[in-house]
């Protein structure tokens, strides 16, 4: 097909009844051939001086290399089938500056990233190069002063934009999205199949289905816990056929063989676990919050894209009552109380706690309640969904319970550094510092709003500035969420842990072989979600045609903007001035849409397009804000301001 070509899709009756549903049209992107020279560089041009080895690669068998010297390249042109917008990357090594990685289309340079010296890899990105039908689109990699190696080209669709009168924000989402970007596979890509540090070339390979890397760089799988955290910056970057995928394949593996844990990662082929971390059915890493997580990111991934699948699919559905049903009651036996245990003995045995550098041998931990209690509250929201109206009123009752255990019982009656985290197998509390055992407990809402909770976060926020704060870069990552939403409505803390996030991007992994901290894909994806769910304040329910907003900018920044963000079928361009001023418009697609538009204190009328209206206020979490409720038709743009 080509531009303006008109497509019959048919359906004929024959002796027998038909059933038609969920039809859809995949258009896909060109297709490198042998991204990852694994055939030899079938499909490539090689000038003198360049070719493949096996000496280096960054995974799998083989790379490209670049001798030193000016006036060497290795290319690949391809032609595009139809319009797209694409981010083109790879896997870059060099051993002196002068190297570039360049992407011209239809001869003209669309972007180029020039190389620097770094003898490791790390994933450099050509973001949004625009084609149109029969575009010409090279991919080069062009000598230098040093040598190059290259290896794991990936092609990947970008994107929403984002503009303020800041720039660092502006900066900072438009790294993190074309970064996040550059992790996505596009389906049918042939890669190797359980790579890893203990063999970096695999033990095979297998063809990529819809999904994006979650997880360490050099290990050719998504994990649960990465994907959980990574699942709403993904929806913003309308990545929902991947979350579908993704979230479905973990839902197959909760298995009651498996205890109803979900594995902890899984090749990109969507379907087989990665060997190392899974030795068999009763030994294999799994935690206790990832299994929660799993179903409250699925509910996040059905009110952003309002894909009935998460509502109607039978192996979602079953993984969301396995999760909260009998995944509690088989592991709710150290201390029986209806909060689902780990075992103490370690992530093969299954862990309590995300905190794997502690030695609590906790039996139950923060943020494993916490994430239950989420769990919980989403279930409910995905049974409402579907229907089921009596079990969506269960779960909320049981969360509602949840909450009240842990806040009248559970978490003692200690503040700060005495407020319990975790309880060993031999029953005793933990109290103290426990990084994500710690910061989940607020960040997932559980806490009861109030000096308790709020002396809390001014003890994660000292604990995380200070001598035990976190030597890894992806747990930093979970501070904005913690600090952002109604719950807290902190936004410079919050905003002061994404500059950080994103300040500390090219400084070098605690884990070498991932490469600069920028390449753990969880810091790219978050920084994309905080600057819509956080920073904005967006929260979709594309199920509903329903999307609410509520500005969180830190003090100094005077507007927020971004335009061409999808919610469901429908893209809105949302623009905050301060925090008392709102302006969205419909932008894109045929469904009109309510739009709760709030602002943050106490109004008895609001402005909509200049005319006066009745608010309402209502205090959610502690948080105090008004809003109105207005409908919003393709093409409408309606302002609401503060009076």
């Amino acid at each position: 097909m080509t531009t303006g070509d008109r497509v019959e899709v048919a359906f004929r009756s024959g002796d027998a009844w038909v059933n038609v549903d969920d039809v859809a049209l995949a258009v896909s992107g060109p297709a490198v051939t042998d991204p990852g020279f694994e055939l030899g560089g079938a499909g490539w041009q090689f000038t003198p001086r360049t070719g493949t080895a096996s000496n280096y690669p960054h995974s799998g068998s083989r790379l490209a290399y670049l001798d030193a010297g000016a006036g060497k390249k290795v290319s690949q042109a391809l032609t595009a089938a139809g319009p797209g917008r694409y981010d083109v990357s790879a896997w870059i090594a060099t051993g002196g500056p002068g190297g570039a990685f360049t992407v011209r289309v239809n001869g003209a340079v669309a972007g180029t990233v020039a190389l620097p010296a770094r003898p490791t890899y790390a994933r450099y990105t050509v973001p949004r190069v625009a084609l149109n039908a029969g575009d010409r689109m090279e991919i080069a990699l062009e000598s230098g002063s040093g040598w190059i190696n290259a290896d794991d080209l990936m092609l990947s669709p970008a994107d929403p934009r984002v503009s303020s009168s800041d720039p660092k924000i502006a900066a900072l989402f438009d790294w993190a999205k074309n970064k996040a970007g550059s992790w996505v596979q596009l389906p049918g890509t042939t890669g190797p199949l359980n790579a890893d540090e203990r063999q970096n070339g695999g033990g095979g390979s297998t063809t990529y289905e819809a999904s994006y890397w979650a997880g360490y760089a050099h290990r050719s799988a998504f994990y649960g816990r990465d994907t959980a955290h990574q699942v709403e910056g993904a929806a913003v970057l309308g990545l929902n056929a991947e979350n579908r995928t993704m979230l479905g394949a973990f839902a197959a593996t909760a298995t009651a063989e498996h205890g109803y844990y979900p594995v902890w990662s899984l090749n990109f082929d969507d379907r087989s676990n990665l060997s190392i971390d899974y030795n068999g059915p009763t030994d294999f890493v799994r935690e206790v919050p990832s299994t929660f997580e799993l179903v409250e990111k699925a509910d996040k991934a059905y009110r952003w894209s309002g894909d009935s699948a998460y509502v109607t699919d039978p192996v979602l559905w079953s993984s969301y009552q396995h999760a909260t049903g009998e995944f509690v009651a088989q592991h709710d036996s150290a201390r029986p109380n209806g909060v689902a245990e780990g075992t103490g003995l370690g992530i093969f045995a299954g862990s309590a706690s995300y905190d794997e550098t502690g030695d609590d041998h906790f039996a139950e931990a923060g943020d494993s309640i916490a994430a239950q209690y989420q769990a919980l509250l989403a279930a409910a929201d995905l049974a409402a969904g579907r229907g089921d109206t009596a079990r969506a009123a269960q779960c909320a009752q049981r969360a509602a319970d949840l909450r009240g255990y842990f806040n009248s019982t559970w978490s003692g009656t200690g503040s700060g550094a005495a407020m319990v985290r975790g309880y060993r197998t031999d029953g005793t509390a933990v109290t103290g510092w426990g990084k994500e055992n710690s910061w989940f407990m607020p960040m997932k809402k559980i806490l009861d709003p109030g000096p308790r909770n709020d002396a809390y976060l001014d003890y994660i926020d000292q604990q995380a500035s200070g001598a035990d704060r976190p030597a890894n870069i992806e747990a930093y990552t979970y501070l904005p969420d913690t600090f952002f939403f109604f719950a807290h409505h902190r936004d410079d803390t919050a905003w002061k842990w994404m500059q950080y996030v994103y300040d500390h991007r090219d400084d070098q992994h605690v884990v070498t072989r991932q490469g600069p901290n920028g390449d753990y894909p969880e810091v790219s994806f978050t920084l994309v979600s905080q600057t819509v769910e956080g920073l904005l304040g967006v929260d979709p329910n594309a199920p509903a045609h329903a999307l609410a907003t509520l500005p969180h900018l830190p003090t100094g920044t005077g507007w927020l903007q971004i335009d061409d963000l999808a919610v469901g079928r429908n893209t809105f361009a949302l623009r905050h001035d301060g925090a008392t001023k709102s302006t969205l418009r419909n932008t894109g697609g045929t469904d009109t849409y309510s739009w709760e538009a709030r602002l943050p204190g106490s109004y008895p009328s609001l402005k909509v397009n200049g005319t006066a209206r009745p608010a309402t206020t209502r205090t959610v979490d502690g948080t105090t804000y008004s809003y109105v409720t207005v409908p919003l038709a393709p093409g409408a743009t309606t302002t609401v301001q503060a009076p």
